[in-house]
């Protein structure tokens, strides 16, 4: 189509569309909308409003959730931050035992005592950093703390209690760190 050229409406319709529609478009070629009411306008702020409001409460859920994960995340650092050291230290320790245990005292007391009092002070410094021992020998046998190494017949204990202790456990706060190894009482069958 040229510049020049017109174009007839082919109904009436179309022609009141055309001839009257300076009111109805803006200068852009783009139709007017009504304005909303005022009721229309205050219900659609209000929808806004509330959708506002329920995505601040949200964040600031997980804004709180996030604060108590990372202080959660911070105790269990300082409390328990150390273990790999203490499980590192406590073969040293198992070491220490055995010798007191197979050492004699007329054949070297000065080497005994030695053994016995850094055995002492490493004891003292674990406690200092609330590694505390497994209670095994006489206690029931329990799982959660005792791994049993052999099941021995007796009536000396009741059945199910730790006889024998081949390996201490120890606890760091309220974990453990590693289970006691012992020998577990049975019935004697007979």
């Amino acid at each position: 189509m040229k510049a020049h050229d017109t174009v007839e409406p082919k109904n009436a319709e179309q022609a009141a569309g055309q001839g009257g529609g300076a009111a109805d478009q803006t200068a852009a070629g783009v139709p007017e909308v009504e304005p909303l009411s005022l009721e229309e306008q205050l219900a659609a702020k209000e929808k806004e409003a509330r959708e506002n409001w329920d995505r601040f409460l949200r964040e600031r859920a997980d804004l709180e959730n996030l604060r108590k994960r990372t202080n959660r995340e911070k105790e269990e650092l300082l409390n328990y931050g150390y273990k790999s050291l203490i499980e590192e230290i406590l073969p040293v320790l198992d070491n220490l035992e055995r010798a007191l245990g197979h050492a004699s005292e007329d054949g070297l007391p000065a080497l005994v005592e030695g053994i016995r009092m850094t055995h002492t002070m490493l004891l003292a410094s674990l406690r200092k950093f609330n590694v505390t021992p497994v209670e095994a020998v006489g206690a029931p046998f329990d799982t959660a703390f005792h791994q049993a190494m052999a099941q021995v017949p007796t009536d000396e204990f009741p059945p199910n209690t730790v006889v024998e202790e081949y390996q201490k456990g120890y606890l760091l706060k309220d974990r453990l760190l590693r289970p006691a190894m012992v020998s577990v009482s049975t019935e004697i069958k007979g």
